[in-house]
């Protein structure tokens, strides 16, 4: 069965930095592609990253510059770096992956104050 379980959430002040993990179970993880999505109050679900089986990237563009992703294949994680946080950037943040059908984890709430 596969699970994804994030982490790393909570409250920062704006201009500050938080790490969030993505564990993964039952995939071959280093064959996976995983993304990183986000979800604000009262909007729709949004890609933030993606990070293939090739360590390849993708960033949205208000994330670009200031979030990295990144992975570990020999503890089945991946990680979204998050720096220069904006209030904007306020959201929950799903982990997600295809594996023959899509896979969310439960979501980490991310909190930026003004």
């Amino acid at each position: 069965q596969v699970q994804l379980v994030e982490s790393g959430g909570g409250l920062v002040q704006a201009g500050g930095s938080l790490r969030l993990s993505c564990a993964a179970s039952g995939v071959t993880f280093s064959f996976t592609e995983i993304d990183w999505y986000r979800q604000a109050p009262g909007k729709q679900r949004e890609l933030v990253a993606t990070i293939n089986s090739d360590h390849n990237t993708y960033y949205a563009d208000p994330v670009k510059g200031r979030f990295t992703i990144s992975r570990d294949n020999a503890v089945n994680t991946v990680y979204l770096e998050m720096n220069r946080l904006k209030p904007e950037d306020t959201a929950v943040y799903y982990c997600h992956t295809l594996w023959y059908i899509d896979y969310w984890g439960q979501g980490t709430r991310v909190t930026v104050s003004s």
